[in-house]
């Protein structure tokens, strides 16, 4: 008779079947989607526009922390001046900031 009885409780212990398995996981998901996920992909998107717009006379800092005021804009590098008379090229992706002239330098 206990055989006859075990599915009902097992039923009842578990009223979702095999998806209560997964939501846990659904849920774990949706937090990292929310919290890591989505506010760098917001990043990496303002980061390429700001690298995009880019332009002559704007203060720039490379990320291995070398200041300069930008020369010339190339499609893939820029020329800074980062002391009198002297001028290093840099590779767009290596800007970690970049002030516009308009905007005043921090």
């Amino acid at each position: 008779m206990e055989t006859l009885f075990l599915p009902a409780v097992q039923q009842a212990a578990n009223p979702l079947g095999g998806m209560g398995l997964f939501l846990p996981l659904i849920g774990i998901f949706l937090v990292f989607y929310l919290f890591i996920i989505r506010p760098q992909q917001k990043r990496e998107k303002q980061r390429k526009a700001m690298i995009a717009a880019v332009a002559k006379d704007d203060r720039i800092i490379t990320s291995g922390g070398i200041h300069g005021i930008v020369t010339k804009v190339d499609e893939t590098s820029v020329l800074a001046e980062v002391s009198s008379g002297v001028k290093l090229r840099f590779e767009k992706n290596s800007l970690a900031n970049v002030n516009p002239k308009s905007q005043k330098a921090n």
